[in-house]
């Protein structure tokens, strides 16, 4: 069984600021804003929701299979692919193009500023889900919109079952476009702030929402999470993270765990369970591609945090 993940793919340039934002934001000064931010610290990573949610379902020993476009520069990512045991039979390179670039700078209170060059991505209209039995399940993360929103079609075509995960792209999307998008999918997903922005954008409530979809799943961050399913509420608590070192791809790495839970038919209440475990360990490490666990070690922890097994 295969997951594919239709998303982008991008090198994440991650700085980090040894302050707080809002001691240099005024905010009676924002409709002039001008402001610069000294990052003694900078690294670059390799990145991209796609890559990001593959990296972590591989390391659970499930197969991804990612699908997007990338630049004449993706080269060092697709060999750090293969390292990795990650196929790269669905992504295309376009050579006019950059692969996806994301500029993040981190405060010490874990607020990020980020700009992103979409680069290849905007062309993810040009890959088509394949139509084979391999694929079991379905992510469409945030993308291209075009390719979104065809992806989305794509899955359902094929009866697929998907989750759609709109993220930052969310604002790309007006509320009738949302709703489709709710037509079609099995799953959805967004953070505490997405589904704020998803009830106005729909003029839905959560409840509402719920009804349209299989299951429904609110992160909180540190607050746990939330499944709406078969008109109930499943409470998700949070695994407390052993250091907090870098919040970026966390939300990866949960999605991760919902499609491991979806590929191996866990209850919502342990797939939930493991993917907020698996957001904690990449909590605790820089870049969203550098936190390594063996199964065992993960089902101990599992225990340690949950007590239970799965």
């Amino acid at each position: 069984m295969s997951a594919l993940i239709c998303g982008s793919m991008a090198y994440d340039t991650i700085m980090v600021f040894h302050d707080k934002f809002k001691h240099h934001i005024l905010p009676e000064k924002t409709h002039i804003l001008n402001v610069s931010f000294l990052v003694p610290t900078m690294r670059r990573e390799y990145g991209g929701c796609a890559g990001n949610i593959a990296y972590n379902l591989q390391l659970l020993k499930e197969e991804p299979l990612i699908m997007a476009t990338v630049g004449h520069d993706f080269e060092p990512y697709a060999q750090w692919l293969s390292q990795c045991g990650i196929t790269t039979r669905y992504i295309k390179v376009l050579d006019d193009h950059f692969t996806g670039q994301a500029y993040i700078t981190t405060d010490e209170d874990d607020n990020q500023i980020t700009a992103f060059h979409p680069g290849a991505m905007s062309f993810s209209h040009l890959n088509d889900v394949p139509a084979t039995s391999e694929i079991t399940v379905g992510i469409v993360s945030p993308d291209g919109k075009q390719g979104m929103q065809e992806h989305a079609e794509q899955f359902a075509e094929l009866g697929i079952p998907f989750i759609f995960d709109p993220g930052q792209g969310m604002p790309m999307f007006s509320g009738e476009e949302l709703l489709h998008f709710l037509e079609l999918a099995n799953y959805a997903t967004f953070n505490d702030y997405e589904s704020e922005l998803m009830q106005q954008r729909t003029g839905l409530t959560l409840e509402q929402i719920a009804e349209k979809v299989d299951a429904l799943i609110i992160t909180l961050g540190s607050n746990g999470s939330k499944i709406y399913t078969q008109g109930t509420c499943i409470e998700i608590p949070p695994a407390t993270p052993k250091q907090v070192l870098d919040p970026t791809g966390c939300g990866d790495a949960y999605r991760a765990g919902l499609l491991y839970g979806l590929m191996n038919d866990y209850d919502w209440d342990v797939t939930g369970r493991i993917a907020s475990l698996l957001g904690a360990i990449k909590i605790e490490h820089n870049g969203t591609q550098n936190h390594v666990f063996s199964m065992p070690e993960f089902k101990e922890r599992y225990q340690e945090t949950f007590g239970s097994s799965f």
